[in-house]
């Protein structure tokens, strides 16, 4: 019998690992363990991305559609992050998710239309909180370009999010299934807590790190796990498969948060098509920071302060360089993805549920 366990529990479980972390500095037990697919090595993986290519077919261009409006600028605006550059990795998983949960129970894998549409919905969400994001932090760049709230301000870019998020809500009625409606309402609740525990930080270094995975949850989890759900509950009633899809975008969905973290102190800007340290300058304090400060004290002050005195940015970048902040990250991702791994296995072998068990290399080995 498949043994569930609820978001508080498995949150303690990791929390506890990564103070065990804390406390342990010896080098060799830091040594990242590779994640392993556990697929015959004579099988030929198809990839992620190349596998769920023709249902994402026109996603964008569908996504235009639910976006029509009237006055052209308001247009502008919601179809400016739109243009099909973006990486649809949220899209990507949740149609991997269905076809997998829908061989699982005996549907021969056939994509639902509803379930495309919550691959649809779920990058709308997502951009929409891009856009509300860039407000918040002021930024200037996002995906190699300025910002939305850089070209046209930040009322109209505020508008902009709202109406996205209004197009999807609008997208999400018309599903007609209530229980998928209440499971992706979640993911807005979560979006606006995880924004104001963002603005928050932690005195006990214990509390802090429970409070960072909290909110990287909430952030950037939830939108996964919530999607990866719904999708299943679309196609089965077993509230067991429904866990198994969440449990697995919820660990997918930290471990990506975690590597994005790592690539703000080992990637250039140009790759990234952002600001390198950019959490720093926003006051924020990452997995990289929270380790590198068991070795360096100094970073604790920094933290209290957000990084706004003279001089901090640059001295807590140097503190995360030299200490084992990254490598210790980076252990904490792949355990959330050796976690993916084991609760996506539970469900009957089909070729999207191997190319879900790939995606957790591709996320730990993405550089931008």
């Amino acid at each position: 019998m498949y043994e569930r366990h609820s978001h508080c529990e498995l949150l303690q479980n990791v929390t506890v690992l990564a103070c065990l972390c804390f406390r342990h500095r010896n080098r060799c037990l830091y040594r990242t363990p590779r994640v392993c697919c556990s697929i015959c090595s004579d099988t030929k993986l198809k990839d992620p991305f190349s596998l769920a290519q023709k249902d994402l077919q026109n996603l964008y261009e569908d996504i235009k559609k639910q976006l029509l409006v009237s006055k052209a600028e308001l247009k502008a605006l919601c179809d400016y992050y739109f243009d099909g550059k973006g990486k649809a990795f949220r899209p990507m998983i949740v149609i991997l998710m269905a076809r997998a949960c829908n061989v699982h129970s005996n549907k021969e894998g056939v994509l639902l239309p509803a379930q495309r549409s919550i691959a649809m919905i779920s990058e709308m969400i997502h951009t929409a909180s891009l856009v509300h994001d860039d407000v918040i932090d002021d930024s200037d760049t996002r995906r190699g370009k300025n910002t939305i709230n850089q070209v046209w301000g930040e009322r109209k870019a505020i508008l902009a999010g709202d109406f996205i998020l209004s197009a999807a809500s609008m997208a999400l009625a018309r599903i007609g299934n209530t229980t998928v409606v209440s499971v992706l309402s979640q993911v807005i609740e979560d979006l606006v807590r995880g924004e104001f525990m963002q603005l928050g930080s932690k005195e006990n270094e214990n509390e802090r790190f429970k409070h960072y995975l909290e909110k990287t949850f909430k952030k950037t989890a939830s939108l996964i796990a919530n999607s990866c759900k719904a999708v299943s509950i679309l196609v089965n009633s077993d509230p067991e498969v429904h866990e198994i899809a969440y449990q697995y975008g919820r660990n997918v969905g930290i471990a990506f948060q975690l590597v994005d973290d790592i690539l703000d102190f080992t990637s250039s800007a140009k790759r990234l098509g952002k600001p390198s340290a950019a959490d720093l300058r926003l006051g924020l304090a990452t997995g990289p920071v929270l380790f590198a400060c068991q070795q360096f004290p100094e970073l604790h002050a920094m933290i209290m302060r957000r990084f706004s005195s003279d001089g901090d940015v640059d001295r807590a970048w140097q503190y995360v360089l030299k200490s084992d902040g990254v490598e210790q990250t980076n252990y904490l991702a792949q355990h959330y993805c050796q976690e993916a791994i084991h609760q996506i296995s539970r469900l009957r072998p089909s070729t999207e549920r191997d190319a879900l068990i790939q995606l957790t290399e591709l996320v730990l080995r993405r550089d931008k």
